[in-house]
């Protein structure tokens, strides 16, 4: 089985479609490691596509803050004017399936799904420190998490854990990993809709736990319609441009 991993796809439908397209054929059921909503200028769009894409979908921060089920307290501004535009752009009927989406971890197909670290799905996982204990309590062999907005990863065997930095050439649609037995992974599949690497191409994954391989996506989209639409609603300045250099 073929699976689409998804993520941070924050309210960007561009980016989504252009995807969605570049892996059509490629996969048999599709997942979502959350914050489908924030900073983009199409969260209704977004909303419905992922409830009717999905065989699983949990939640991510600006999710439970869109929803409100959690505090925008630490957000910054920029982040919470975006929180409270899209909350205008909801029906109740989208705000209640935001509210209602579970909390990792979760597990699905063979792979359990995180949006943040395993222990808190609210905190970032960017040093291998900051992975160790999400690829020691796993339930599974191969985790998937978010909230990070980096493509890549880590391995662990036999006391090495191991940063993956794999990530598609600029010429390159995808970039394989090998699923090696007994290793652990803590993948990410980097965001659909605001890429914070330095490659403003869409991101995502699609594991074949089958054939031991994963492959990391980036597929190119047009930015500037995107960014139009934001300018268009009074979208922060900032968050329009970062989808220029993934940053």
């Amino acid at each position: 089985m073929r699976i689409l991993i998804l993520s941070d796809i924050h309210a960007n439908f561009t980016a989504l479609e252009a995807a969605l397209a570049k892996a059509a054929g490629r996969w048999d059921v599709a997942v979502c490691l959350g914050d489908i909503v924030g900073y983009g200028p199409d969260p209704a769009e977004v909303s419905e596509k992922i409830r009717g894409l999905t065989q699983a979908c949990i939640r991510g921060n600006h999710d439970k803050a869109v929803a409100g089920i959690m505090s925008t307290e630490d957000f910054n501004p920029v982040a919470k004017a975006a929180v409270d535009w899209t909350r205008s752009q909801l029906s109740p009927e989208l705000m209640k399936w935001l509210a209602e989406l579970p909390q990792g971890p979760m597990a699905s197909n063979g792979i359990v799904m995180v949006h943040g670290a395993f222990q808190d799905e609210d905190e970032y996982v960017f040093t291998p420190a900051q992975a160790l204990e999400g690829l020691l309590d796993s339930t599974a062999g191969v985790t998937f998490f978010g909230h990070t907005h980096h493509q890549g990863g880590f391995s662990y065997l036999d006391n090495n854990l191991e940063v993956l930095q794999i990530r598609p050439r600029a010429a390159e649609f995808f970039a394989p990993l090998r699923i090696e037995p007994n290793k652990r992974y803590l993948l990410n599949p980097g965001s659909i809709g605001q890429p914070r690497d330095a490659d403003p191409r869409a991101s995502f994954a699609i594991a074949d736990l089958d054939n031991q391989t994963v492959e990391f996506w980036r597929v190119p989209y047009e930015i500037g319609k995107v960014q139009s639409r934001m300018r268009k609603a009074g979208l922060p300045e900032p968050l329009v441009q970062r989808l220029e250099f993934g940053r």
